[in-house]
Protein backbone atom coordinates (compact mmCIF):
# COMPACT_ATOMS: atom_id res chain seq x y z
CA UNK A 1 0.00 0.00 0.00
CA UNK A 2 2.95 2.31 0.62
CA UNK A 3 3.96 1.92 -3.02
CA UNK A 4 0.40 2.74 -4.09
CA UNK A 5 0.41 5.88 -1.94
CA UNK A 6 3.68 7.03 -3.47
CA UNK A 7 2.42 6.35 -6.98
CA UNK A 8 -0.85 8.17 -6.28
CA UNK A 9 1.09 11.18 -5.02
CA UNK A 10 3.11 11.28 -8.25
CA UNK A 11 -0.07 10.90 -10.34
CA UNK A 12 -1.77 13.68 -8.37
CA UNK A 13 1.16 16.08 -8.86
CA UNK A 14 1.29 15.35 -12.60
CA UNK A 15 -2.47 15.79 -13.00
CA UNK A 16 -2.37 19.05 -11.03
CA UNK A 17 0.27 20.42 -13.38
CA UNK A 18 -1.85 19.42 -16.38
CA UNK A 19 -4.86 21.21 -14.90
CA UNK A 20 -2.84 24.34 -14.22
CA UNK A 21 -1.76 24.40 -17.86
CA UNK A 22 -5.32 23.81 -19.06
CA UNK A 23 -6.66 26.52 -16.74
CA UNK A 24 -4.07 29.01 -17.98
CA UNK A 25 -5.02 28.13 -21.56
CA UNK A 26 -8.70 28.79 -20.85
CA UNK A 27 -7.83 32.10 -19.17
CA UNK A 28 -5.78 33.17 -22.19
CA UNK A 29 -8.54 32.15 -24.62
CA UNK A 30 -11.13 34.04 -22.58
CA UNK A 31 -9.04 37.21 -22.33
CA UNK A 32 -8.19 37.15 -26.03
CA UNK A 33 -11.81 36.59 -27.03
CA UNK A 34 -13.03 39.34 -24.68
CA UNK A 35 -10.59 41.89 -26.06
CA UNK A 36 -11.59 41.23 -29.66
CA UNK A 37 -15.33 40.94 -29.08
CA UNK A 38 -15.60 43.98 -26.79
CA UNK A 39 -13.92 46.19 -29.36
CA UNK A 40 -16.09 44.82 -32.15
CA UNK A 41 -19.36 45.10 -30.23
CA UNK A 42 -18.51 48.59 -28.97
CA UNK A 43 -18.05 49.74 -32.57
CA UNK A 44 -21.49 48.33 -33.43
CA UNK A 45 -23.47 49.12 -30.28
CA UNK A 46 -21.48 51.77 -28.47
CA UNK A 47 -19.91 51.56 -25.02
CA UNK A 48 -21.34 52.13 -21.55
CA UNK A 49 -23.43 55.29 -21.50
CA UNK A 50 -23.27 58.19 -19.04
CA UNK A 51 -26.06 60.70 -19.68
CA UNK A 52 -25.67 64.10 -17.99
CA UNK A 53 -28.25 66.82 -17.43
CA UNK A 54 -27.86 69.89 -19.68
CA UNK A 55 -25.73 72.73 -18.37
CA UNK A 56 -27.22 76.26 -18.53
CA UNK A 57 -24.82 79.19 -18.10
CA UNK A 58 -24.91 82.98 -18.34
CA UNK A 59 -22.89 84.17 -21.33
CA UNK A 60 -19.61 85.80 -20.39
CA UNK A 61 -19.70 84.67 -16.76
CA UNK A 62 -19.21 81.56 -14.69
CA UNK A 63 -22.73 81.81 -13.29
CA UNK A 64 -25.00 78.79 -13.87
CA UNK A 65 -28.77 78.76 -14.03
CA UNK A 66 -30.10 75.84 -11.96
CA UNK A 67 -32.69 73.35 -13.16
CA UNK A 68 -35.87 73.86 -11.15
CA UNK A 69 -37.63 70.65 -12.16
CA UNK A 70 -36.73 67.40 -13.97
CA UNK A 71 -39.06 64.76 -15.40
CA UNK A 72 -37.16 61.91 -17.05
CA UNK A 73 -38.24 58.59 -18.55
CA UNK A 74 -35.77 55.87 -19.48
CA UNK A 75 -36.48 52.48 -20.99
CA UNK A 76 -33.77 49.80 -21.19
CA UNK A 77 -34.32 46.90 -23.58
CA UNK A 78 -31.70 44.19 -22.98
CA UNK A 79 -30.26 42.10 -25.81
CA UNK A 80 -27.70 39.66 -24.41
CA UNK A 81 -25.40 38.01 -26.91
CA UNK A 82 -22.92 35.20 -26.47
CA UNK A 83 -19.61 35.33 -28.31
CA UNK A 84 -17.39 32.31 -27.70
CA UNK A 85 -16.59 31.96 -24.00
CA UNK A 86 -18.43 35.09 -22.83
CA UNK A 87 -21.85 36.73 -22.70
CA UNK A 88 -22.19 40.44 -23.44
CA UNK A 89 -24.90 42.75 -22.11
CA UNK A 90 -26.10 44.92 -24.98
CA UNK A 91 -29.12 47.16 -24.68
CA UNK A 92 -31.33 49.62 -26.52
CA UNK A 93 -32.17 52.75 -24.54
CA UNK A 94 -34.91 55.32 -24.99
CA UNK A 95 -34.30 58.59 -23.13
CA UNK A 96 -36.84 61.43 -22.78
CA UNK A 97 -36.26 64.35 -20.38
CA UNK A 98 -38.25 67.49 -19.63
CA UNK A 99 -36.51 70.24 -17.62
CA UNK A 100 -37.83 73.51 -16.20
CA UNK A 101 -35.46 76.42 -15.61
CA UNK A 102 -35.87 79.96 -14.29
CA UNK A 103 -33.44 82.78 -15.03
CA UNK A 104 -32.76 84.19 -11.57
CA UNK A 105 -29.94 86.39 -12.87
CA UNK A 106 -30.05 89.88 -14.37
CA UNK A 107 -28.50 88.76 -17.67
CA UNK A 108 -30.96 87.48 -20.32
CA UNK A 109 -28.28 85.92 -22.54
CA UNK A 110 -27.84 82.26 -21.77
CA UNK A 111 -26.29 79.13 -23.27
CA UNK A 112 -27.36 75.54 -22.86
CA UNK A 113 -24.90 72.72 -23.37
CA UNK A 114 -26.26 69.31 -24.29
CA UNK A 115 -24.16 66.25 -23.45
CA UNK A 116 -24.25 63.06 -25.44
CA UNK A 117 -23.76 59.87 -23.35
CA UNK A 118 -20.77 58.75 -25.44
CA UNK A 119 -18.86 60.18 -28.37
CA UNK A 120 -18.74 56.85 -30.20
CA UNK A 121 -22.48 56.11 -30.11
CA UNK A 122 -25.28 56.47 -32.66
CA UNK A 123 -28.44 58.41 -31.80
CA UNK A 124 -31.78 58.11 -33.55
CA UNK A 125 -34.61 60.64 -33.17
CA UNK A 126 -32.25 63.03 -31.39
CA UNK A 127 -34.39 65.95 -30.23
CA UNK A 128 -33.57 69.21 -28.46
CA UNK A 129 -36.19 71.83 -27.65
CA UNK A 130 -36.00 75.14 -25.79
CA UNK A 131 -39.33 76.61 -24.79
CA UNK A 132 -41.01 74.18 -27.20
CA UNK A 133 -38.87 75.41 -30.12
CA UNK A 134 -36.93 72.67 -31.85
CA UNK A 135 -33.18 73.17 -32.05
CA UNK A 136 -31.41 71.99 -35.16
CA UNK A 137 -29.25 69.00 -34.25
CA UNK A 138 -26.23 70.30 -36.16
CA UNK A 139 -26.41 73.58 -34.28
CA UNK A 140 -26.82 71.86 -30.92
CA UNK A 141 -23.81 69.66 -31.53
CA UNK A 142 -21.57 72.53 -32.66
CA UNK A 143 -19.27 72.64 -29.62
CA UNK A 144 -22.24 71.32 -27.63
CA UNK A 145 -23.76 74.76 -26.92
CA UNK A 146 -26.83 76.68 -28.03
CA UNK A 147 -27.41 80.38 -27.30
CA UNK A 148 -30.85 81.67 -26.32
CA UNK A 149 -32.42 84.57 -24.48
CA UNK A 150 -34.55 84.35 -21.36
CA UNK A 151 -35.61 87.49 -19.52
CA UNK A 152 -34.75 87.77 -15.84
CA UNK A 153 -37.34 86.07 -13.63
CA UNK A 154 -38.90 84.18 -16.55
CA UNK A 155 -39.21 80.40 -16.91
CA UNK A 156 -38.81 78.11 -19.89
CA UNK A 157 -38.52 74.42 -20.63
CA UNK A 158 -35.76 72.33 -22.11
CA UNK A 159 -36.52 68.93 -23.65
CA UNK A 160 -34.09 66.21 -24.65
CA UNK A 161 -34.88 62.91 -26.36
CA UNK A 162 -33.05 60.14 -28.19
CA UNK A 163 -32.88 56.41 -28.92
CA UNK A 164 -29.50 54.72 -28.86
CA UNK A 165 -27.58 51.60 -27.94
CA UNK A 166 -25.03 50.78 -25.27
CA UNK A 167 -23.28 48.02 -23.43
CA UNK A 168 -22.95 46.84 -19.81
CA UNK A 169 -24.36 49.83 -17.91
CA UNK A 170 -26.35 53.06 -18.21
CA UNK A 171 -25.80 56.03 -15.87
CA UNK A 172 -27.41 59.42 -15.31
CA UNK A 173 -25.50 62.32 -13.76
CA UNK A 174 -27.06 65.48 -12.36
CA UNK A 175 -24.13 67.42 -13.77
CA UNK A 176 -21.27 66.90 -16.15
CA UNK A 177 -18.94 68.13 -13.43
CA UNK A 178 -17.56 65.84 -10.74
CA UNK A 179 -18.86 67.58 -7.64
CA UNK A 180 -21.72 67.64 -5.19
CA UNK A 181 -24.91 68.94 -6.81
CA UNK A 182 -28.15 70.36 -5.42
CA UNK A 183 -31.25 68.91 -7.13
CA UNK A 184 -34.84 70.14 -6.87
CA UNK A 185 -38.17 68.55 -7.82
CA UNK A 186 -36.57 65.56 -9.53
CA UNK A 187 -38.27 62.42 -10.86
CA UNK A 188 -36.71 59.72 -13.03
CA UNK A 189 -38.70 56.65 -14.04
CA UNK A 190 -36.84 53.67 -15.49
CA UNK A 191 -38.49 50.62 -17.03
CA UNK A 192 -36.67 47.46 -18.05
CA UNK A 193 -37.51 44.28 -19.96
CA UNK A 194 -35.32 42.18 -17.63
CA UNK A 195 -35.59 41.16 -13.98
CA UNK A 196 -31.91 40.68 -13.12
CA UNK A 197 -31.05 44.23 -12.07
CA UNK A 198 -28.14 45.67 -10.11
CA UNK A 199 -26.92 49.16 -9.25
CA UNK A 200 -23.35 50.41 -9.69
CA UNK A 201 -21.34 51.62 -6.72
CA UNK A 202 -21.85 55.22 -5.64
CA UNK A 203 -25.26 55.30 -7.29
CA UNK A 204 -28.58 56.16 -5.66
CA UNK A 205 -30.99 53.29 -5.05
CA UNK A 206 -34.55 53.68 -6.40
CA UNK A 207 -37.22 55.03 -4.10
CA UNK A 208 -39.86 52.64 -5.44
CA UNK A 209 -39.61 49.31 -7.27
CA UNK A 210 -42.50 47.64 -9.08
CA UNK A 211 -42.30 44.32 -10.90
CA UNK A 212 -43.80 44.44 -14.40
CA UNK A 213 -44.00 41.01 -15.99
CA UNK A 214 -40.49 40.33 -17.26
CA UNK A 215 -39.05 43.63 -16.05
CA UNK A 216 -39.19 46.43 -13.50
CA UNK A 217 -40.52 49.93 -13.10
CA UNK A 218 -38.07 51.88 -10.93
CA UNK A 219 -38.48 55.43 -9.76
CA UNK A 220 -36.12 57.96 -8.23
CA UNK A 221 -38.11 60.91 -6.86
CA UNK A 222 -36.83 63.77 -4.68
CA UNK A 223 -38.24 67.15 -3.72
CA UNK A 224 -34.73 68.29 -2.75
CA UNK A 225 -31.44 66.42 -2.86
CA UNK A 226 -27.77 67.23 -2.34
CA UNK A 227 -25.47 64.50 -3.61
CA UNK A 228 -22.35 63.67 -5.53
CA UNK A 229 -23.82 60.36 -6.70
CA UNK A 230 -25.89 59.61 -9.76
CA UNK A 231 -28.47 57.12 -10.96
CA UNK A 232 -27.60 54.01 -12.87
CA UNK A 233 -28.27 50.46 -13.90
CA UNK A 234 -25.65 47.73 -14.13
CA UNK A 235 -26.97 44.64 -15.87
CA UNK A 236 -25.77 41.44 -14.17
CA UNK A 237 -24.24 38.92 -16.54
CA UNK A 238 -25.53 35.37 -16.91
CA UNK A 239 -23.19 32.56 -15.95
CA UNK A 240 -20.06 33.10 -18.04
CA UNK A 241 -18.83 29.89 -19.77
CA UNK A 242 -15.15 30.87 -19.91
CA UNK A 243 -14.65 31.93 -16.28
CA UNK A 244 -16.73 28.95 -15.11
CA UNK A 245 -14.60 26.47 -17.08
CA UNK A 246 -11.49 28.16 -15.71
CA UNK A 247 -12.79 27.97 -12.13
CA UNK A 248 -13.74 24.29 -12.43
CA UNK A 249 -10.35 23.46 -13.93
CA UNK A 250 -8.33 25.19 -11.22
CA UNK A 251 -10.38 23.43 -8.51
CA UNK A 252 -9.99 20.03 -10.20
CA UNK A 253 -6.91 18.90 -8.20
CA UNK A 254 -8.94 19.20 -4.99
CA UNK A 255 -11.71 17.07 -6.49
CA UNK A 256 -9.19 14.47 -7.69
CA UNK A 257 -7.58 14.35 -4.25
CA UNK A 258 -10.93 13.51 -2.65
CA UNK A 259 -11.69 10.96 -5.37
CA UNK A 260 -8.34 9.14 -5.08
CA UNK A 261 -8.60 9.19 -1.28
CA UNK A 262 -12.04 7.57 -1.38
CA UNK A 263 -11.00 5.08 -4.05
CA UNK A 264 -8.01 4.05 -1.95
CA UNK A 265 -10.24 3.51 1.06
CA UNK A 266 -12.80 1.56 -0.95
CA UNK A 267 -10.23 -0.75 -2.52
CA UNK A 268 -8.62 -1.30 0.89
CA UNK A 269 -11.96 -2.12 2.54
CA UNK A 270 -13.02 -4.40 -0.33
CA UNK A 271 -9.65 -6.08 -0.71
CA UNK A 272 -9.33 -5.00 -4.35
CA UNK A 273 -5.80 -4.62 -5.67
CA UNK A 274 -5.32 -1.68 -8.02
CA UNK A 275 -1.96 -1.09 -9.63
CA UNK A 276 -0.59 2.46 -9.88
CA UNK A 277 -1.20 2.23 -13.64
CA UNK A 278 -4.88 1.69 -12.86
CA UNK A 279 -4.92 4.88 -10.80
CA UNK A 280 -3.18 6.68 -13.66
CA UNK A 281 -5.98 5.74 -16.07
CA UNK A 282 -8.61 6.79 -13.52
CA UNK A 283 -6.92 10.19 -13.23
CA UNK A 284 -6.88 10.46 -17.04
CA UNK A 285 -10.62 9.74 -17.18
CA UNK A 286 -11.08 12.44 -14.53
CA UNK A 287 -9.01 14.89 -16.58
CA UNK A 288 -11.02 14.04 -19.71
CA UNK A 289 -14.05 15.77 -18.18
CA UNK A 290 -12.27 19.11 -17.82
CA UNK A 291 -10.49 18.91 -21.16
CA UNK A 292 -13.68 18.14 -23.07
CA UNK A 293 -15.70 20.73 -21.14
CA UNK A 294 -13.09 23.43 -21.82
CA UNK A 295 -13.43 23.01 -25.60
CA UNK A 296 -17.15 22.23 -25.79
CA UNK A 297 -18.31 25.17 -23.71
CA UNK A 298 -17.60 27.78 -26.40
CA UNK A 299 -19.39 25.72 -29.07
CA UNK A 300 -22.61 24.50 -27.46
CA UNK A 301 -24.82 25.62 -24.54
CA UNK A 302 -23.18 25.46 -21.12
CA UNK A 303 -25.54 22.85 -19.68
CA UNK A 304 -25.16 20.54 -22.68
CA UNK A 305 -21.35 20.78 -22.52
CA UNK A 306 -21.42 19.91 -18.82
CA UNK A 307 -23.75 16.92 -19.34
CA UNK A 308 -21.75 15.50 -22.27
CA UNK A 309 -18.43 15.89 -20.46
CA UNK A 310 -19.85 14.19 -17.34
CA UNK A 311 -21.23 11.23 -19.28
CA UNK A 312 -17.99 10.74 -21.22
CA UNK A 313 -15.85 10.79 -18.08
CA UNK A 314 -18.09 8.38 -16.18
CA UNK A 315 -18.29 6.06 -19.20
CA UNK A 316 -14.50 5.96 -19.44
CA UNK A 317 -14.15 5.09 -15.75
CA UNK A 318 -16.94 2.51 -15.50
CA UNK A 319 -16.11 0.74 -18.77
CA UNK A 320 -12.47 0.48 -17.65
CA UNK A 321 -12.98 -0.59 -14.04
CA UNK A 322 -15.52 -3.29 -14.99
CA UNK A 323 -12.62 -5.10 -16.64
CA UNK A 324 -10.33 -4.52 -13.67
CA UNK A 325 -12.57 -4.98 -10.64
CA UNK A 326 -15.98 -6.11 -11.92
CA UNK A 327 -19.28 -4.46 -12.74
CA UNK A 328 -20.47 -3.90 -9.17
CA UNK A 329 -17.42 -2.00 -7.99
CA UNK A 330 -17.18 -0.05 -11.26
CA UNK A 331 -20.83 1.01 -11.44
CA UNK A 332 -21.66 1.41 -7.75
CA UNK A 333 -18.69 2.34 -5.56
CA UNK A 334 -16.48 3.95 -8.20
CA UNK A 335 -19.38 5.42 -10.19
CA UNK A 336 -20.90 6.99 -7.10
CA UNK A 337 -17.55 8.39 -5.96
CA UNK A 338 -16.92 9.95 -9.37
CA UNK A 339 -20.44 11.37 -9.49
CA UNK A 340 -19.95 13.03 -6.09
CA UNK A 341 -16.38 14.28 -6.41
CA UNK A 342 -16.34 15.15 -10.08
CA UNK A 343 -19.89 15.97 -11.19
CA UNK A 344 -21.42 17.40 -8.00
CA UNK A 345 -18.12 19.04 -7.00
CA UNK A 346 -17.92 20.80 -10.38
CA UNK A 347 -21.62 21.70 -10.34
CA UNK A 348 -21.13 23.38 -6.94
CA UNK A 349 -18.79 25.83 -8.68
CA UNK A 350 -21.65 27.11 -10.87
CA UNK A 351 -22.64 29.36 -7.97
CA UNK A 352 -19.43 31.10 -6.99
CA UNK A 353 -20.94 32.59 -3.86
CA UNK A 354 -21.82 29.19 -2.38
CA UNK A 355 -19.11 27.00 -3.89
CA UNK A 356 -16.60 27.35 -1.05
CA UNK A 357 -19.15 26.47 1.64
CA UNK A 358 -20.57 23.58 -0.39
CA UNK A 359 -17.13 22.06 -0.97
CA UNK A 360 -16.23 22.50 2.70
CA UNK A 361 -19.39 20.70 3.82
CA UNK A 362 -18.68 17.90 1.33
CA UNK A 363 -15.14 17.55 2.65
CA UNK A 364 -16.33 17.32 6.25
CA UNK A 365 -18.94 14.70 5.37
CA UNK A 366 -16.30 12.71 3.47
CA UNK A 367 -13.96 12.85 6.46
CA UNK A 368 -16.69 11.75 8.82
CA UNK A 369 -17.72 8.75 6.69
CA UNK A 370 -14.09 7.73 6.12
CA UNK A 371 -13.31 7.90 9.86
CA UNK A 372 -16.36 5.81 10.74
CA UNK A 373 -15.67 3.14 8.11
CA UNK A 374 -11.99 2.76 8.91
CA UNK A 375 -12.07 3.09 12.69
CA UNK A 376 -11.45 -0.65 13.16
CA UNK A 377 -8.85 -1.03 10.41
CA UNK A 378 -5.39 -2.03 11.64
CA UNK A 379 -3.40 0.31 9.45
CA UNK A 380 -0.01 -0.97 10.54
CA UNK A 381 -0.92 -4.33 9.06
CA UNK A 382 -2.63 -2.96 5.94
CA UNK A 383 0.31 -0.71 5.08
CA UNK A 384 2.71 -3.63 5.29
CA UNK A 385 0.45 -6.04 3.38
CA UNK A 386 0.79 -4.05 0.18
CA UNK A 387 -2.94 -4.20 -0.44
Amino acid sequence: MLKSLSAIAVIFCGASLAWMILGATIAARTAGSDSNQTERLASQWGSSQVQSAPQIDVIGTRVSVPIRSSRINVHLDLEQRRKGLLWYNLYNVSFVAHYLICNDTSNPHLTVQFFLPTSDGSYADLTYLIGGRRIDNATALDQGKVRFDLQSGRETTIDVGSRSRGMNSWLYRFSNRVEVESVNDFALTMTTNFHAIDFPVQMLLPVTEQSLGQGWRLQWKYSTLVTGNGIGMAIPYPLQPGPLAQRITFWAPVALLFYLFVMLLLTTMRGIRLHPVNYFFLACAFFAFHLLFAYLVDRIPLEAAFAISSLVSIFLTVSYLRLVAGWRFAAVESGLAQFIYLILFSYALFNEGWSGLTITIGAIITLFVAMQLTAHVTWSERLVEGV
